[in-house]
């Protein structure tokens, strides 16, 4: 399979994926636009605590909230996803709900277990007309974000992250959690705008740095290894590389992956065929950080294990978030393709769902 193959590509990539990827900007934008419609009430900026419930795709925005925008953060975030709520919760917790789809089912079975315990709600979803989570919110008059989803044409929430990583953050940044500068967002959009011009299909593997890191992930199962406030765009990276590259993956984070993991990398022999670590460096991360993860990469190398590593330009950490969460995306879809599947079918998440029923 040739990257540079469009039409190749598009046989396998039937729901606009790649279109979906391209509109991330707009999905930001959109989002921009439609905040001054939000309205939350003002005894929600009382609240001492935040807890987040979201499943795959709908939790990865928490993920970058909680690391992105940690040192703005006037008060801790929890991400609880599954069929319970932390004991803790009451009124002074602010709780909040997200599923794309409006349909999930183990968040929406803590919707009334947060209601009984006085917690202030909050969901975001689409506006699905088979969204249980949107009729609940207009029943009950829930304040939250309803979108609609045009910006992503092939309907997957991981590739819709526009929608959830900021309107998520619009929410919270409304209920006071932390502020959020429009004219910091706008100039994120242009960057986006202008570094997926870069990575898109039509330009060629020689100068597509996506292209080229998914061509060296090929055949390989990945370790991601990053630190501090990208720990979200890890968990959006592995998540993507899974379902929409069809290909095994998982992470690791500095400085704690220094205090155990290396030792593991011996055995079994298998090692040294099978994984590659992703090194995902940065110029903000704490000093220490720095010297760790290039010491780390010797370490890896030493093993005989393979190693590739990217090292982000963005000015600001929320810059940074941003262009790894791009750029991961495309990556992921790229490699999907290298492994002759469809980016957006999920077979075996669909024959779960169905035998759970």
């Amino acid at each position: 399979m040739s990257l540079d193959n469009i039409a190749q590509i598009r046989k396998l990539d039937k729901e606009k994926v790649d279109e979906s990827i391209e509109l991330l900007p707009d999905q930001i934008r959109q989002v921009l636009q439609d905040s001054h419609l939000i309205k939350i009430p003002r005894e929600y900026k009382n609240v001492t605590e935040v807890v987040i419930n979201g499943m795959g795709g709908s939790n990865l925005g928490a993920g970058i909230i909680k690391a992105a925008f940690a040192d703005k953060l006037r008060m801790p975030i929890s991400i609880s996803p599954g069929y319970n709520i932390p004991e803790h919760v009451n009124k002074d917790t602010l709780y909040l709900i997200s599923s794309y789809s409006g349909t999930t089912e183990e968040p929406l079975s803590t919707y009334l277990k947060a209601k009984k315990k006085g917690a202030k709600l909050m969901a975001i979803t689409s506006n699905d007309p088979k969204s249980k989570l949107a009729k609940l919110m207009i029943k009950d008059d829930v304040p939250g974000y309803i979108f609609s989803p045009d910006q992503n044409p092939c309907g997957q929430p991981r590739i819709g992250l526009g929608y959830s990583v900021f309107g998520m953050a619009v929410l919270l940044a409304k209920s006071g959690i932390f502020e959020i500068q429009i004219k910091e967002i706008e100039d994120i959009i242009a960057r986006m705008e202008i570094f997926t011009r870069k990575i898109r299909v039509d330009v060629p593997t020689n100068e597509n740095i996506a292209k080229k890191i998914a061509i060296g992930i090929y055949g390989k199962q990945p370790i991601i290894v990053g630190a501090e406030f990208l720990m979200g765009n890890l968990r959006i990276l592995r998540n993507q590389f899974c379902e929409s590259g069809k290909n095994f993956a998982s992470y690791l984070s500095l400085p704690e992956l220094n205090h155990y993991a290396m030792e593991g990398l011996i055995h079994p022999e298998s090692n040294k065929k099978n994984l590659l670590f992703f090194f995902v460096n940065s110029k903000l991360y704490h000093k220490r950080i720095q010297k760790r993860l290039l010491l780390t990469k010797k370490v890896v190398e030493k093993n005989h294990i393979k190693t590739m590593q990217h090292n982000l330009s963005g000015k600001t950490k929320t810059e940074q978030a941003f262009e790894f969460m791009q750029l991961g995306t495309w990556i992921s879809y790229y490699l999907g393709i290298l492994n002759n599947a469809d980016p957006v079918k999920i077979p075996w998440v669909d024959w779960f769902k169905s035998q759970l029923k």
